[in-house]
């Protein structure tokens, strides 16, 4: 099987912590079974009070999941920051999910892409192994993940209306990472020629339009995107009243940390959500702090002007939209089955997203410019949830990214936050 890797980035587990205080585990019934052989008792450090296995679901589709500690973290965390399982019986015992953490598997034409998730720190931090010297890992793992007769899947659709082989579809991710892969311009100019040419692809239909005229019609409207906006694009004005709503409650959703504890809140939980998400959708007063690192600040202090971003931190984002244009994340089953053109348009919101969670993250500490280490959290964040959320992939969410491309919002958003 041909399993795709994303060259550019590196990755290995400097044993952090977080993806085993922040993801809820879903075991197989094989895995539930070699976890209970493996008699865990207080006196392998496994808290006395608290299962190590957790039934979830109705009645007819009873499931199970790792237990966890009263603070959230995984019941076989030790205080090392360290699994359990992995220290007495090895790697290879411990529940796929927690092996395969934060690579993520997509069926394709030639087998098997693979993209990472940004919300470990050392993918954002590009830390350790080259991801290309991993594959027989990885070759291994992708045989585990994506069954054999999902290969044979038709690749995702174009736009709503048109579908294309999966040849074509290659051609539709080359020409999105060439764009954003071109030395020089922006981020930002990149972003913006981008979504001038999927918003030429939305319009087009593609019967006719195969092969090599498919490759020379892309050559024209990206040499089109990049004499639309240069370098430096002029000031597009803010975004309108509407999709500055639409965009907050979009923030709202990626601001959360749904760890276990918050989801097991009870009531109480849920009305601070709710109560947060008012705020949001109003824009008015202070930002709800949802996550630690977060202090209440004014909205319109996250509207004002925050300098350049850094260089570093631009470099760290085009490497993220790259992993998952090129791992296929951002359109089809690995995101909800979106279209390439809604899918990419969503994953270009991440974009003042960030940005925006880096602002608040910047006045938290009380400071009006951005570090890179405040885009790095910021991503982090975001990536926590995007394609995971399932109220990303509602048709409220849809309607939601459809609205702001018509009004031509997008590339406002992206370029109101990059100021």
């Amino acid at each position: 099987m041909q399993v795709s890797l994303p060259t550019l980035q590196n990755w290995s587990c400097h044993n952090c912590s977080g993806c085993c205080r922040q993801h809820l585990i879903e075991v197989t019934e094989e895995e539930r079974q070699r976890i209970l052989a493996q008699n865990w008792t207080a006196a392998d450090g496994v808290p006395a009070d608290r299962p190590v296995l957790v039934p979830f679901g109705p009645p007819w589709n009873k499931r199970y999941r790792l237990g966890h500690q009263s603070d959230g973290a995984c019941v076989f965390l030790d205080e090392n920051g360290l699994c359990r399982i992995h220290a007495k019986h090895g790697e290879a015992a411990k529940p796929l999910p927690c092996r395969i953490y934060p690579y993520a598997f997509h069926p394709a034409r030639k087998g098997v892409v693979v993209s990472l998730r940004f919300s470990c720190p050392s993918v954002v931090g590009n830390q350790g192994r080259a991801v290309g010297q991993q594959a027989k890992e990885l070759r291994q793992y992708a045989k585990a993940v994506v069954p054999q007769q999902a290969r044979s899947l038709p690749p995702p659709g174009i736009s709503r209306s048109g579908h294309v082989d999966w040849a074509d579809f290659d051609r539709f991710v080359q020409a999105l990472d060439r764009t954003l892969a071109e030395e020089g311009p922006s981020l930002l100019a990149k972003l913006l020629r981008s979504l001038f040419w999927i918003n030429l692809v939305e319009q087009a239909t593609f019967d006719q339009v195969k092969g090599a005229r498919l490759y020379e019609f892309l050559g024209l409207i990206t040499e089109a995107a990049a004499s639309e906006f240069s370098d430096d694009p002029v000031d597009l004005g803010p975004p309108g009243k509407l999709s500055c709503t639409q965009f907050r409650m979009m923030v709202a959703r990626y601001a959360r940390k749904d760890t276990l504890v918050d989801v097991e809140s009870g009531l109480s939980g849920r009305l601070k959500l709710l109560a947060a998400a008012i705020r949001f959708a109003r824009g008015r007063g202070n930002v709800p702090p949802l996550q630690p690192e977060f202090k209440e600040v004014p909205f319109t202090q996250l509207e004002q002007s925050f300098g350049p971003i850094p260089a570093e931190a631009q470099e760290i984002l085009t490497r993220y939209f790259r992993v998952k244009i090129q791992g296929h994340h951002f359109c089809g089953r690995a995101y909800f089955d979106f279209p390439l053109v809604d899918g990419f348009r969503s994953l270009v919101l991440v974009y003042p997203a960030v940005l925006w969670l880096a602002r608040l993250l910047a006045a938290s500490d009380d400071r009006s410019t951005l570090r890179t280490s405040d885009v790095a959290s910021a991503l982090a964040i975001a990536d926590h949830t995007h394609a995971y959320s399932p109220a990303l992939g509602t048709s409220n969410a849809r309607r939601r990214v459809h609205t702001m491309a018509r009004l031509g919002d997008i590339e406002k958003l992206c370029a109101w936050y990059s100021r």
